[in-house]
């Protein structure tokens, strides 16, 4: 299917920009959390490939591609060399960053999602595992770091809502045969928008209804 949607050069430029910046802000976590350089090699490919990785070995698309394909491992490595040696001046544009990363977002829960339903799952699996292509990464990350992923946090700008709006309406599309190179660019640009509006406007998912705990707040 995504074949079909895009061509092969244009899929694999796409991927690339995607992991590039992906693996930016996992740099520049391990930079905040003064690793060292290999610290910060590390971060950066487990937040751009971790989600892919996953999804293709839940699908059975192995090896993944991550191993297939040099350009995708050697691309982590070159931004975790860019946040090495310039990572003040990439901290001052973090507002940039975080703008190709919510563009990212939106083409990983897309693609995630078309894929795994080429590998057979139903939709609802689709959805889940476009979710997971987009946010893995993060999470593996955040763990690594020892911090609570930012997705499972209230006091984070919302980030997997957008995700799964991308990857549900990949789904809808894909189920009345209407997924076009259109459809598929609109169902991640509305994730990207999402994702902006949530930064812009402090967008957060509601907490437990009624909350009444006196337990101190983390």
């Amino acid at each position: 299917m995504l074949q079909q949607l895009f061509s092969p050069s244009v899929q694999h430029t796409l991927d690339l920009i995607g992991i590039f910046v992906f693996a930016i802000s996992g740099a520049l976590l391990a930079v905040r959390k003064n690793f060292d350089v290999f610290g910060i090699a590390v971060l950066a490919e487990v937040t751009a490939l971790g989600g892919g990785l996953f999804r293709d070995v839940v699908i059975g698309a192995v090896p993944p591609a991550a191993f297939t394909d040099l350009g995708y491992f050697l691309t982590p490595l070159l931004a975790a060399l860019l946040v090495f040696f310039l990572h003040p001046h990439v901290e001052r544009i973090q507002t940039g960053v975080n703008v190709f990363d919510a563009a990212g977002l939106g083409l990983f829960c897309v693609a995630g999602t078309a894929k795994a339903y080429d590998y057979g799952l139903n939709l609802t699996a689709s959805v889940a595992l476009g979710l997971a292509t987009a946010v893995g990464g993060g999470v593996l990350r955040d763990v690594l770091a020892n911090e609570v992923p930012s997705l499972l946090r209230w006091d984070r700008d919302l980030y997997a809502v957008p995700a799964i709006v991308g990857a549900t309406m990949t789904v809808l599309c894909i189920h009345y045969e209407a997924l076009t190179p259109f459809t598929s660019t609109l169902a991640a640009v509305t994730a990207f928008v999402l994702r902006l509006l949530a930064m812009r406007f402090h967008w957060r998912a509601p907490r437990a209804w009624n909350r009444r705990s006196t337990v101190r707040e983390e």
